[in-house]
C-alpha cells in the first residue's frame, strides 16, 4: 500500500529522511513499472523459449508439454528465474527474507518444487514406455487401480489430490503395457497445472496412443485445495468425472461391468 500513498503521507509518518527517500525512490519505480508497455527481454530464459514455441505456432497453455523447446540447461535456468520472481512476490507480501529464517530460501525451494518436482510434466519429455505384442490375443476387460495422483488447479496453483482407474479391451493388434508404466505416465500428465476435466482426456489420449484397444475407459476422483482451503471450504466434496472410449462408450453392459470393478475402498 506504501506505492499508493502520497509522499507527503509518508512523511508525516516518518522524520527518517533516509527512509522517505527510499520510499519515494520505490513508488517511482512501481508506478514506472506498472504503466511501462510490456517489452520483450530475449536476455531472459524464458522469453527466448516463449518466441521460440510462438514460432513453430506451439501453444504452450499450462497443461502443455515444451520439454521438444527446450535446450540444454534451459531447465535450470528456468528454475533460477522462477526463484527470483518468487522472491519478489514474497517481498510484495511484506516479508522479510533477510531476517525471517523460515522464509530464507522459500524461493529456492518453491521454484525446485515447482520446475522439478509438481510441475515437471512440462518439462520432462514422455516418460520410456515399453510396448508388448499382444501374443496370447488377450480381449479381455483388465482394470488398473486405484493409481494415486498429483496434480495443481491452474486457476488458483492449489493441490489437487486423487485417484485413477483405467480399463482397457484389448484386441489381438493392441499392444500392452507393464502395470507401472500406467502409474508412470498418470504421473507425467497429471504433474502439470490443469483442470481435472481436461487431465482425465489428456490421459486417455496418451493410452490411446500406445496400447490401440478396442475400449478405453478412465475415471478420475480428486479433492480440489482451491475448495478445501479457500473460496467456500467444504472439505467433504469430491469431484468425479470419466472419458468412455470405444467399445466403453457403445457397450453398457462393458461400461457397467468396469465400474462395478472400481475399488472405492
Amino acid at each position: 500500500m506504501l506505492a499508493k500513498l502520497p509522499l507527503s503521507a509518508l512523511t508525516a509518518a516518518t522524520t527518517d529522511t533516509a527512509t522517505v527517500e527510499s520510499f519515494a525512490i520505490e513508488k517511482a519505480a512501481l508506478e514506472a513499472a506498472s504503466s511501462a508497455p510490456y517489452k520483450l527481454n530475449l536476455e531472459t530464459t524464458s522469453e527466448r523459449i516463449r518466441q521460440r514455441l510462438i514460432k513453430a505456432g506451439q501453444r504452450f497453455h499450462a497443461n502443455d508439454n515444451i520439454a521438444a523447446y527446450l535446450k540444454d540447461g534451459e531447465r535450470e535456468a528456468i528454475q533460477a528465474e522462477v526463484e527470483t520472481h518468487m522472491q519478489q512476490v514474497l517481498r510484495a507480501l511484506v516479508i522479510d527474507t533477510d531476517h525471517d529464517h523460515n522464509t530464507v530460501e522459500t524461493a529456492k525451494r518453491v521454484a525446485k518444487m515447482f520446475v522439478q518436482e509438481v510441475f515437471r510434466g512440462r518439462f520432462e519429455g514422455t516418460p520410456s514406455v515399453t510396448a508388448f505384442p499382444n501374443v496370447s490375443q488377450l480381449n479381455e476387460l483388465m482394470v488398473v487401480g486405484p493409481i494415486t495422483v498429483r496434480s495443481a488447479c491452474s486457476h488458483h496453483l492449489c493441490p489437487i489430490m486423487g485417484k485413477v482407474w483405467i480399463g482397457v479391451l484389448p484386441n489381438a493388434e493392441s499392444d500392452l503395457i507393464g502395470l507401472s508404466k500406467y502409474a508412470r505416465l498418470c504421473d507425467w500428465v497429471m504433474s502439470r497445472p490443469q483442470i481435472q476435466e481436461e487431465a482425465v482426456v489428456m490421459l486417455a489420449d496418451e493410452l490411446e496412443q500406445r496400447i490401440r484397444p478396442d475400449g478405453l475407459a478412465v475415471v478420475m476422483e480428486a479433492n480440489h485445495f482451491c475448495m478445501h482451503w479457500r473460496g467456500v471450504k467444504d472439505n467433504h466434496s469430491l469431484m468425479k468425472n470419466s472419458v468412455m472410449r470405444g467399445a466403453f462408450l457403445k457397450d453398457a453392459a462393458l461400461r457397467r461391468e468396469f465400474l462395478s470393478l472400481l475399488d472405492k475402498g
